[in-house]
């Protein structure tokens, strides 16, 4: 990395978090929100189509599984591609793609036609999480990146309980003489059209220009933040330069002796938290009717729990620069096998409402640790493919999710099902102790630096 590398660097970690951040901040957070609507779209709608739109119990599966085989294909493709062209003209192409398909997925005349669109919607969606993990991570001053992130998580985890109670209320209704179910694809398609507005104002990252040698254009961003903070800014100390980042390296580096070690890490903990996020989240409301809710209790209980989503990611925002990322994503982990076990065993309506809703909590102050953490792994060149690429085992995965847990959930019950769950966090628990790095309050190319 060059001196004007360094120096870009260390002038974006001496900022304290400004107007400027706090406005991608919130158009992130916002995006995010679609993003997460549109993955629990076909958890809160699987039983009603089910009904009303006669998908058997085979045609099931791959709706369930479309999206998400398509989101494992866009984070992979996405990911490089941001680290190419850039993270503002990949966020352009990402939210293009979901919204245009999933407003053709409304118009859909029969489940067929629907799990295309949702396969196609889930290109854009593959690439979401992962560049907005990255593009934060270029942005974001050190001792403020895990806070922010989660800040714009909790925002975007809004959209959940909103997939919920939408679907507890529009489901067996027809608007202007419009199924429901319709209603729900074509308010994630618009909302994304409007946040697609929103990011053409946003800039580009000024350590991604920078690596480009596009220095001019990184120094008018930097003069942007700066001019925005309220407060001095303290000089840039002699001697206390960034390090210098790795040259610009391709997509097959991930593979070396220096990357390597933490490709591996990341992509077992990625096939891995698949089980205990989207396991739980993703077939909540199929969960619930084999434990023998009818359909008008499982969407409801399926809403109530879905409150757990932002509520959990807010209480992330105090602890995320008081502990290591990678004790935080441990611990959580823990909790997400306890409370997972204990709703597995319940058949009170109470219970099941409180535990759920204590597992999704959690599993947002784990889930907002991990995408800050993947994202600050590897140097610039690299973030956005290492962390689409990873993330895009997490997406395959729980694509496989329904053909892997809802078998286990016929024979052995929820139980069976969620000891499936505790023994795969289990597993991630020991790979991210293990071999995953100290991160918390330190420059990305410090932790880049590291071995």
């Amino acid at each position: 990395m060059t001196t004007a590398h360094q120096a870009t660097a260390a002038r974006l970690d001496r900022l304290p978090v400004t107007r400027l951040h706090r406005y991608l901040i919130a158009v992130v957070g916002v995006a995010t929100f679609f993003d997460l609507y549109d993955l629990f779209l076909a958890s809160a709608v699987s039983t009603v189509l089910a009904k009303e739109f006669g998908v058997s119990a085979g045609s099931l599966k791959p709706l369930l599984a479309s999206a998400f085989l398509g989101a494992f294909l866009g984070a992979i493709a996405l990911g490089r591609l941001a680290d190419r062209i850039g993270r503002r003209r990949a966020f352009l192409v990402t939210l293009s793609i979901y919204s245009v398909f999933t407003l053709l997925g409304a118009f859909s005349t029969n489940v067929w036609m629907l799990v295309g669109c949702r396969f196609a919607a889930g290109l854009g969606i593959g690439g979401e999480l992962p560049l907005a993990d990255a593009y934060l991570a270029d942005m974001l001053p050190s001792h403020a990146r895990g806070r922010a992130t989660a800040w714009a998580y909790t925002i975007g985890f809004f959209g959940v309980p909103a997939a919920g109670f939408l679907a507890m209320g529009l489901v067996g209704r027809a608007p202007l003489g419009v199924a429901g179910w319709r209603w729900l694809f074509v308010v994630g398609a618009l909302g994304a059209a409007i946040v697609w507005l929103a990011r053409t104002r946003l800039p580009e990252s000024p350590r991604w220009l920078s690596a480009r040698n596009r220095h001019d254009e990184a120094e008018e961003v930097l003069r942007r933040l700066e001019s925005s903070a309220k407060t001095p800014l303290p000089e840039l100390e002699a001697g206390h330069e960034h390090p210098a980042d790795p040259r610009p390296e391709r997509v097959g580096a991930l593979l070396s002796v220096r990357w390597r070690r933490r490709t591996v890490m990341l992509s077992v903990f990625q096939l891995l938290q698949t089980f205990g996020y989207y396991g739980f989240g993703s077939l909540v409301p199929i969960i619930l009717a084999a434990k023998g809710f009818d359909l008008t209790h499982s969407l409801t209980y399926s809403a109530l729990t879905f409150v757990g989503y932002p509520i959990g990611s807010a209480l992330s925002i105090p602890v995320m620069e008081r502990l290591q990322r990678k004790w935080l994503i441990v611990g959580s982990a823990f909790l997400m096998a306890v409370f997972g076990l204990a709703f597995g065993y319940s058949a009170n309506g109470a219970a099941i409402a409180v535990l759920g809703f204590c597992y999704t909590a959690t599993s947002n102050v784990f889930s907002n640790a991990f995408h800050t953490y993947q994202a600050e792994l590897f140097p610039t060149s690299l973030r956005a493919t290492a962390s689409g690429s990873a993330y895009s085992l997490s997406r395959l995965a729980t694509a496989a999710m329904p053909f892997i847990l809802l078998p286990v959930l016929q024979v052995h019950g929820a139980t069976g099902l969620f000891t499936v769950v505790a023994s795969a966090m289990g597993l991630l628990m020991v790979d991210i102790a293990v071999f995953g790095p100290r991160t918390t309050g330190e420059s990305v190319e410090v932790i880049a630096s590291r071995t």
